[in-house]
């Protein structure tokens, strides 16, 4: 039972026959007669079938729950006993929002310190893919924006303040000056993140706040390409003071506070709200609410 459930998580995640099987690592003709045998067994149908996939019944959906749930439990049940067998390993896949990434390895490094055994993966994500993938198991955990947009059902550590910097080359006019206004940043030439960052939104707000429509003439989901454009000198960009401080300093680019207001917002370590966590799970909690002190 257990994976014919992984197998329609898969499908619900996928949303495609051939790519759900090749995720199980299956034929799909196996995924494909494992998801009928759970509908056998339940004695509903689970998906709606044509040429191709066309999306999961109403019952699909209501079990589509109770599957995330209990293979996640499965999951959770499997990893405690590893633990108690041969210690803490496994594998942590991380997902982080782009303007985290700098500090990442303030948690990683001493949770790998720790832990050796345990892989860590981190992949680079939206707000909104990180809340998807803890949902549809794709993800364990994820460091996202705590305060701007809802987050649902998780559980939070609060790990930094986000303060945010005008980054600009030696060049610029504005260099120079010790502090800028959102008003001095809208008279830029501006390279942002993309819409469906939430960085954007937030910037997008503060901007909105103080008159001005932003109209930057180059967006990436990147924020290497952005710091690639500010170089050029043609172009300046609005990013956190973690990740501005990497790249400023002698020789660097400037990175100027900007006030009236100086915009915060809590970034933190999100995960599935679990009672008992995994083993690997509330290890990371625990190394995040060590950094956060």
């Amino acid at each position: 039972m257990i994976d014919k459930l992984e197998m329609f998580i898969a499908l619900a995640n996928e949303r495609h026959f051939g790519r759900a099987a090749e995720a199980c690592r299956v034929t799909q003709p196996s995924l494909s007669g494992a998801i009928r045998q759970l509908e056998d067994q339940l004695g509903v149908q689970l998906v709606f079938r044509g040429s191709r996939f066309q999306g999961l019944t109403p019952e699909g959906q209501r079990v589509l729950d109770w599957a995330r749930k209990i293979v996640g439990d499965v999951r959770a049940l499997k990893d405690e006993m590893r633990t108690v067998h041969a210690g803490l390993s496994g594998n942590l896949r991380l997902g982080v929002i782009p303007t985290a990434l700098p500090m990442v390895a303030d948690l990683t490094g001493p949770f790998i310190a720790r832990h050796p055994n345990v892989r860590v993966t981190i992949l680079s994500r939206t707000s909104a893919e990180i809340l998807a993938g803890i949902e549809s198991l794709e993800l364990d955990a994820g460091i996202t924006y705590l305060d701007n947009e809802p987050l649902g059902r998780v559980a939070q550590v609060p790990l930094y303040t986000e303060f945010y910097r005008l980054l600009c080359a030696p060049s610029s006019p504005l260099a120079s000056r010790p502090s800028v206004t959102w008003s001095d940043v809208a008279g830029e030439p501006l390279c942002l993140l993309t819409s469906d960052m939430q960085n954007r939104r937030i910037i997008n707000q503060h901007l909105l706040e103080a008159g001005t429509r932003p109209a930057p003439t180059v967006e990436s989901n990147s924020t290497i390409a952005l710091v690639a454009h500010v170089r050029t000198g043609n172009w300046a960009s609005v990013v956190p003071r973690k990740l501005a401080e990497m790249f400023a300093g002698p020789g660097g680019l400037a990175a100027i506070p900007i006030v009236e207001p100086e915009a915060e917002h809590l970034v933190g370590l999100i995960a599935p709200r679990r009672d008992p966590q995994t083993p690997v799970l509330q290890a990371l909690i625990e190394g995040a609410a060590r950094l956060s002190r």
